[in-house]
């Protein structure tokens, strides 16, 4: 254990991963956590749990990440941080719906859309975010009408931040669904 503060250990985590070295992310973020829980601190256990979540994701390891990212969740309903609560209940959705868990999985896209587009402050990115995922499930399950709306939309806010990979998948995903 190491004697850094647990926003310090947040950061080195963030380093970590960015240079793939995801065994010393894990470490740093996990440090973090305990840190946290030691201290109270639920805005830095949120970003710290967040960063285990994002880690397992990224090991492929969807329970892990489910249960970092549901205690999130949890977390930011006690803060008064409706866009970090809106981006974690994406990410359970997201990945719910890797999960084929579509029920579970619409509800929280439902969510996290509706905070979005609740908050003027939404930055467009992430509620482009929100809808490609909500516009993967509802294809997955063949709600095909829903499904194109969703990446219109997605595509308008894609265009609108300059993302072309965005907006390029979108024009894919709705060829796909026209075929």
């Amino acid at each position: 254990m190491t004697s850094s503060p647990p926003d310090k250990l947040i950061n080195q985590g963030y380093q970590a991963r960015r240079e793939h070295r995801l065994d010393d992310a894990r470490l740093r973020f996990a440090e973090a956590v305990d840190l946290c829980r030691k201290s109270d601190d639920h805005a830095l256990l949120a970003q710290a749990l967040t960063g285990l979540g994002q880690i397992a994701r990224d090991l492929h390891q969807d329970n892990v990440a489910l249960k970092h990212y549901e205690e999130v969740v949890a977390l930011y309903r006690t803060l008064d941080r409706p866009l970090a609560l809106a981006h974690a209940v994406r990410h359970v959705a997201d990945i719910l719906r890797n999960q084929e868990q579509y029920h579970l999985a619409a509800h929280r896209y439902e969510e996290s859309l509706q905070i979005y587009r609740a908050h003027r402050q939404t930055y467009p990115l992430d509620l482009a975010n929100a809808i490609r995922g909500y516009a993967l499930l509802k294809g997955d399950t063949r709600h095909t009408q829903e499904a194109k709306q969703l990446w219109l939309e997605a595509k308008s806010l894609y265009a609108q931040v300059n993302v072309q990979a965005g907006a390029a998948e979108a024009d894919l995903q709705i060829a796909r669904l026209e075929a």
